[in-house]
């Protein structure tokens, strides 16, 4: 697992650019993918420690990554936040229930979707 390593999984530049910002200030190096395919062989080969992804993108959605990383043996400890403007009950214990650790709505607090990051990666690998 690559401690310090965080992907993003999201089609919308100007919401992965953000990401990418708020979470290198925060200390952490990222890697980011505009499409579920590319997110699936970057997660499976850099082993990144926290995954951010987004529901709706192409080729392969958000659920169906958070379900991959979870079979998968090498990242299924990864910490994954999923983020949706889709924030109905239904729509969250979808995105749990496929494998996600929280679900985050749109639009982001920048700051909330890092504490909420930083939480998750403790409480999954308490000794980073």
């Amino acid at each position: 697992m690559n401690q310090n390593l965080i992907l993003i999984a999201e089609d919308d530049a100007d919401i992965r650019d953000m990401l990418t910002v708020a979470l290198e200030q925060a200390g952490y190096r990222t890697v980011a993918a505009k499409d579920g395919n590319t997110a699936a062989r970057i997660l499976t080969v850099a082993k990144p420690v926290g995954l951010i992804t987004d529901v709706r993108m192409p080729a392969l959605n958000g659920m169906e990554l958070c379900q991959l990383a979870r079979r998968h043996p090498d990242v299924r400890d990864t910490a994954i936040l999923m983020i949706s403007a889709n924030a109905h009950a239904y729509d969250v214990d979808a995105g749990l229930g496929a494998g996600a650790d929280r679900y985050l709505p749109k639009p982001l607090s920048p700051r909330w979707l890092v504490t909420e990051l930083q939480d998750l990666i403790t409480n999954r690998h308490p000794s980073l």
